[in-house]
């Protein structure tokens, strides 16, 4: 159900301005949620760093890796959401149709992780 909040929140808000330097537009508390997630993915990473020093056996950080991928990929997911339901269809109800090749290369960069 928070997932569900976040989103809306997300979706709310305008990402991207068309001005010649584009720039996010994300509330202050969809920020404080994104930086909480990277911050606890920083310490994930810190985390796997601190196996690797005490030679814990490799299945165990790999585990731990692909817990800190998924949580990126989470990351990513809520960011390129909001980024569809604003900028991108704010962009395309402005005339401005190369938003649409921009928005997947996006997605096949995601896809090549």
């Amino acid at each position: 159900m928070a997932f569900e909040l976040e989103n809306d929140e997300l979706s709310s808000e305008s990402c991207c301005s068309i001005e010649s330097e584009r720039k996010s537009h994300h509330s202050e508390k969809v920020k404080k949620n994104l930086t909480t997630r990277l911050n606890r993915i920083e310490g994930q990473i810190r985390g796997i760093k601190g196996l690797i020093d005490r030679d814990v056996y490799c299945d165990d950080i790999i585990t731990q890796i692909s817990a800190t991928q998924s949580a990126l990929n989470s990351v990513a997911k809520l960011l390129l959401e909001g980024h569809l339901k604003s900028c991108v269809v704010e962009r395309i109800h402005e005339g401005d149709d190369e938003v649409l090749d921009e928005f997947l290369v996006t997605i096949q960069k995601l896809m090549k992780k």
